[in-house]
């Protein structure tokens, strides 16, 4: 199913090359495409992803956090499948060679740059609201800024925690940020609808105290060590954000950074 290609010169998009999709699960899946050349981002951002539209419709869009690095050759995007949904419903049968559409504007507030120097860097996502930390955790400026970063994964069953494996040891083969992950990366999945040794939703793990207890730190978060990063179900983000406010955490932004930020495009 190779999608017409749009020429850039005219075109707000890049039509780019899928390289590989890897399933996860039925409706969980992750791809890479080609990079432009010219194509520039912080690890942390996001950009919208597409396909054209059907019928000489007009294309389908969405928000997508870039799951690669900024200075990786080619852009990895995790995807879940929803439904009768008008983009994931197409995307989620894509093959290495096809063509999927990018905007040339990437943007986003979960990025380094928006928060203020700390100790500790937890990045906290549910679902799909992983794939930022895949690119801020393999960004060597994250482990020169802090000394401890903490992955947060969420999800209902465990077949859902893509990329486990590469949290859990993966990363440590990495080329730039091998060593540094091994000594100061802690990767911390939690499952809601299975029995797993993390059970539960996180801001749940967060206010009774188990999350830290599990990690041998001081119970709560504090605004001189704790910096957070938040992504995925706008509930968890919301409730997590008053967990950190009431702890004495402010909220940051590119243009005044904090001690913790999330992203609003996906939120509403």
């Amino acid at each position: 199913m190779t999608a017409p290609s749009v020429p850039d010169k005219i075109s707000p998009f890049h039509s780019l090359k899928v390289l590989w999709v890897k399933h996860w699960t039925d409706q969980l899946f992750s791809f890479a495409c080609e990079r432009p050349d010219d194509f520039r981002f912080r690890s942390g951002e996001f950009v919208m992803i597409g396909l054209p539209g059907e019928n000489g419709e007009k294309p389908i869009l969405r928000a997508y956090s870039i799951a690669s690095p900024h200075w990786a050759e080619e852009l990895e995007f995790l995807s879940i499948a929803v439904p009768d949904g008008p983009l994931t419903s197409r995307l989620v049968k894509i093959e290495a060679g096809d063509q999927v559409l990018m905007g040339k504007k990437p943007t986003g507030t979960l990025v380094l740059d928006a928060l203020t120097g700390g100790e500790r860097l937890w990045l906290i996502g549910t679902g799909t609201g992983l794939a930022p930390w895949l690119s801020v955790a393999r960004d060597p400026d994250t482990y020169a800024r802090f000394g401890q970063v903490i992955v947060c994964h969420t999800v209902r069953n465990v077949a859902d925690l893509a990329y486990r494996d590469f949290f859990t040891s993966g990363i440590h083969d990495d080329p730039l940020v091998g060593d540094e992950a091994k000594a100061q990366l802690t990767y911390y999945p939690t499952v809601t609808r299975e029995k797993f040794e993390t059970p539960g939703r996180i801001t749940d793990r967060i206010r009774s105290g188990d999350l830290f207890a599990d990690l041998q730190l001081p119970i709560g978060f504090s605004p001189n060590a704790d910096r957070v990063m938040l992504c995925g179900s706008m509930a968890m983000i919301k409730e997590t954000g008053e967990l950190l406010e009431s702890y004495g955490l402010k909220e940051g932004s590119n243009a005044e950074p904090g001690d913790y930020v999330l992203e609003r495009a996906f939120v509403g």
